[in-house]
Formats: C-alpha cells, sequence, structure tokens
C-alpha cells in the first residue's frame, strides 16, 4: 500500500501527532525541531505539511515543497501563508477556524467583564501594592447593557448566547448570514451599522479583509455613546490603533479589551501605556482543549486532503466565502465526498459528471460542479495533483463532461444534492444533505434509501431481496476476520443495497467470498 506523506513543521499537541503516528497509509515526518533551512529539504516530498506561526508557507517554501499537495495552517490565522503563491502552484490552504471557538469566546467574555469591573487594576492595587480600597473599584453592570456584535459567525453567535445569559440586550451586524440564525436566539438583526454604534458595548468577530480592515475609525467612534467599551479578540487591525488611543485617552472610550493587535508582539505598542485598557497577547486559542482540538483537527484534515477525499476549510477556493452564506461550505465538503464515492464504486473511464441540486443550494451550481469534479477524478487520477483550481480544465482535456442544473424542490429536505456519474460502465448517483447546519448526510445511493455518515471504511452489496442474505455476509466479515461497526439496508423494488461500515481493510478476497454469494449482484469497497 503507497503512503502520503505529512510532515508537520512546528508545534502541535500530541494528540494530533498520535494521529498520523497510527494511521496506517500515512509516513508521518516530524520536522518541528529543525531550522527552517533544513526544513526546505525534509518538505521536498511531502504531499501535506502542517505550519503554525512559526514557518513562513512563502515563495521559497513553495519551490522546495514540488510534490505539496495542501498546506494545513494549524489554527485560525493564516497571515504566514503565500496565498497567491499557494494558487499558482496549485496548492491547497486549509486552516483550522472552529478548534478555538469556545477559547476565544471565552476570553472575550473575560475581556468584557474585566473592563465593566476593572478587574486587572483592582487585583494589582491589592496583590502588587497591598493596598485595600474599595472605593477605587466602582464597577458596572452588564445586566441591562445592550452589545452590539459585529460578525455572527461561530464567535460572535456564541458572545451572543453568553451575553444573554447576562439577561443583556444583544443586536448584531452580519450581512453574511440569514436574520433567522439571529432572531431564532432572540437577538436584534440589524443591516444599519450605526444600530451598533449605539451600543454601550462593542465587539467585533469577523475575519481581516480589504472590508473589514480599520472598520471602526475616527468616524465610528464619533457616533459611539461617551464612555463606550470596545472589545476584540478577533484580529489585529479591525480598530484604527490611532482612533482607538486618542478616543481612550480623551475618555469618549471608557475601556477597551484587546487581545490583538496590528503588529505583534505589541510590546511597544503605545496603547499599553493607558490606564483604561485591559490587554493579553493573543491568548484566544490557549487553552489546553482549544490546543488540542486545533492539533486533532489539523491532523485528521491533513490526512484527508492527502488521500484527496476532501479538503475542510480551503482558503484560495474558486469561491469568494465570504460572499457565500454559511450554508453553503458544508454542501461543497458533501458533493466532494459522494463523487469520491461514486468513483470507487466504478473505476472505469468518466464521460460525465452531473449535478441535480434541490432548495438553495441550487443557486451554486458552479462551485457544486468543481467539488463535484475534484471528487471524482481523485482516484483516476491517483498520480497528478487535482484540486479546486484546475480541476474544470483537466476535466476538460480529459473530455468529461460536467453539467449541472437546479430541480425542483419535490423531497421533503430543505437543500438536497444529487451527483451523477456517468462512465463507459453505466451512471451511478448519490444524493446527500446537511441536518443542523453541519451534519453531512448521504440519503440514497441509486435510489436505495439510506441514512449515512460519509466517512470510514465501507462495503457496498448489492443483492437479491431474499431471507438469509445478511447473515451470509455477517460470517463471510467474521470469518475474515473483519469487525462490523454499522450495518444500513436499504430497498426498493429492485433488490437490496447493503452498506457496511467496518473497521478494518478489506483484501481482494474477501470481496472476492461476497460476491460469489448466491444472491449478491455487485460489491466494492470505498474509502471516505
Amino acid at each position: 500500500m503507497s503512503k502520503h506523506t505529512v510532515v508537520v513543521c512546528d508545534h502541535i499537541h500530541e494528540s494530533g501527532l498520535e494521529i498520523l503516528k497510527t494511521t496506517s497509509d500515512i509516513n508521518y515526518v516530524y520536522a518541528a525541531d529543525i531550522d527552517k533551512i533544513a526544513l526546505l529539504d525534509v518538505i521536498k516530498d511531502a504531499d501535506v505539511c502542517i505550519t503554525r506561526s512559526s514557518t513562513d508557507v512563502d515563495q521559497k517554501f513553495l519551490d522546495a515543497a514540488t510534490n505539496l499537495k495542501a498546506v494545513v495552517r494549524a489554527g485560525v490565522g493564516y497571515d504566514n501563508v503565500d496565498m497567491e503563491g499557494c494558487s499558482k502552484q496549485g496548492v491547497i490552504a486549509m486552516n483550522v477556524p472552529t478548534a478555538n471557538t469556545l477559547a476565544a469566546t471565552e476570553l472575550t467574555m473575560t475581556h468584557m467583564l474585566s473592563c465593566m469591573r476593572k478587574m486587572p487594576y483592582a487585583h494589582a492595587q491589592l496583590k502588587d501594592q497591598r493596598i485595600w480600597k474599595r472605593e477605587d473599584w466602582y464597577g458596572q453592570e452588564l445586566f441591562g447593557k445592550k452589545l452590539g456584535v459585529i460578525g455572527f459567525g461561530n464567535i460572535g453567535h456564541r458572545v451572543a448566547l453568553r451575553a444573554k445569559g447576562f439577561e443583556m440586550n444583544v443586536v448584531t451586524y452580519d450581512p453574511y448570514i440569514d436574520s433567522s440564525k439571529a432572531t431564532d436566539l432572540d437577538v436584534t438583526y440589524t443591516t444599519n451599522f450605526d444600530d451598533i454604534l449605539d451600543c454601550d458595548i462593542i465587539t467585533i468577530h469577523t475575519p481581516k479583509n480589504e472590508e473589514t480592515l480599520g472598520m471602526i475609525s475616527e468616524e465610528e467612534i464619533a457616533k459611539m455613546k461617551d464612555g463606550v467599551i470596545l472589545i476584540n479578540c478577533a484580529r489585529g487591525g479591525l480598530y484604527d490603533e490611532k482612533a482607538l488611543f486618542n478616543n481612550l485617552q480623551s475618555g469618549k472610550i471608557a475601556m477597551a479589551g484587546i487581545d490583538v493587535f496590528n503588529k505583534e508582539p505589541a510590546i511597544d505598542n503605545p496603547l499599553l501605556d493607558l490606564p483604561n485598557i485591559i490587554v493579553t497577547a493573543h491568548l484566544g486559542a490557549n487553552t489546553v482543549e482549544s490546543q488540542l482540538k486545533i492539533a486533532t483537527q489539523a491532523a485528521e484534515n491533513a490526512i484527508e486532503a492527502a488521500r484527496g477525499i476532501g479538503y475542510p476549510h480551503a482558503l484560495n477556493l474558486p469561491i469568494d466565502e465570504s460572499k457565500i452564506p454559511a450554508f453553503v461550505k458544508p454542501y461543497l465538503e458533501l458533493t466532494q465526498k459522494m463523487a469520491f464515492l461514486i468513483a470507487q464504486m466504478d473505476k472505469s473511464a468518466i464521460k460525465s459528471i452531473k449535478i441535480e441540486a434541490e432548495g438553495e443550494i441550487g443557486d451554486y451550481l458552479d462551485s457544486l460542479n468543481t467539488f463535484a469534479t475534484v471528487g471524482a477524478l481523485t482516484t483516476a487520477l491517483s498520480n497528478e495533483k487535482i484540486n479546486y483550481v484546475n480541476a474544470t480544465f483537466i476535466a476538460d482535456e480529459k473530455n468529461i463532461k460536467l453539467d449541472a442544473s437546479k430541480v425542483a424542490n419535490n423531497s421533503g429536505y430543505k437543500n438536497k444534492v444529487t451527483v451523477k456519474i456517468t462512465t463507459t460502465n453505466g451512471v451511478n448517483s448519490v444524493s446527500g444533505t446537511i441536518f443542523n447546519e453541519d451534519v453531512q448526510r448521504i440519503i440514497a445511493i441509486n435510489n436505495f434509501i439510506m441514512d449515512i455518515e460519509p466517512s470510514g471504511k465501507m462495503i457496498l452489496v448489492t443483492n437479491s431481496d431474499i431471507p438469509g442474505v445478511i447473515g451470509e455476509v455477517g460470517k463471510t466479515l467474521g470469518d475474515s476476520s473483519i469487525n462490523i461497526s454499522d450495518f444500513r439496508l436499504g430497498r426498493n423494488d429492485a433488490g437490496a443495497l447493503a452498506v457496511i461500515l467496518v473497521d478494518n481493510e478489506v483484501t481482494k478476497e474477501t470481496l472476492t467470498k461476497l460476491e460469489n454469494l448466491e444472491a449478491a449482484t455487485s460489491v466494492c469497497f470505498v474509502k471516505i
């Protein structure tokens, strides 16, 4: 069995290293302790590299890593990754944006409470100066205050939920979400940014880009209440630091809680000289639990990318993620996995790939087509690099017809995607949907109704719908020492389809035994 090489360039939690060490088809290389010049020689055979902020994924790095399919930034920020350079060389850049969600949420609440009660200063007076002066520390309560949340994504909406627990009145501004995401949580949704500027406390939770850089400047601060409190535990530069300094100094801004800065380390930043600011050294992800989750997710994402199964949280997609609703991306990932599944069911030459989409997801057909093409061609082009950047070009070169259409929503699902792949042997189709925003499910395979998570090792057996088949399949797998972790069965007028999730690799010999069962009409082994 050929192995994929994953190089860990920077220190991550042992949990992620253990996943890489124990994955049978991964050649794991630990290079976090070598100097960056020597690293350039180590990465020459890497399929995937995992980095943190200590390694610059620049042109020198990309030129050295001639076999690189993807780079995983183990964390949220990716300022050290040359995104344009990655795209030009067909390298998918990925991050791990959700692993530190709770840590960043709780740090935001810590800054908010600290600003309201001036806790660090009260602590220092008693502990360091040994002064007991309660009258110096009259704070404010969160109860009844109006909180403005800019950006209502993974962190923003969790901050809002916790603020509701303090019985605050919460208003959010985020033009890229459905308003119901806020209103369902009893949070006021506004399209007028001035409503945010009228709040008692403002916290920001947006990515850093051309649209958000310096979005709170002198002009916006002038519209705020006197004595406003500002929080930033997201990215440095979202607040204009000069304007922040001037208005903290004048007292227009009563307090600020800042975890991130334009330039870091920020040990010489003039904001540190002010008496009404509480600062931390970019600690948003600094919890034991967060570091464990970051390492685990980075390792799992690297394995998916190395295998060509998927590229979770890819940053240089052929779509602008800031301009699509949050519900779209899970469907893109699911579509790729469904196409990858079909490509393993029938490994003959692909003639066409067709997408049928029901519901709002049907407005994103081009992106669905791209992801399906990557999934479908990954197996066939094992010796070539295929990704979102070059997928449609390769399909055109190989005369594979790509087609996509939005169809009537008759299935009962809010959104549904079907991938149909035609080969020289015939047509296979898989349908899927998303539950609870990000739970991926395959709901049909070749018109057999199913409910399967698109993950793991699976044996697909189609057979005549007669008694005793399940027992024969179970015995055959048991005789081959293969453990069944789940068994799903779909039936229709044509017969039955068993999808058997197993813990072990399945040999050709075992598959042949299954094929020789009297009721079996087709058997295949797939891995997602």
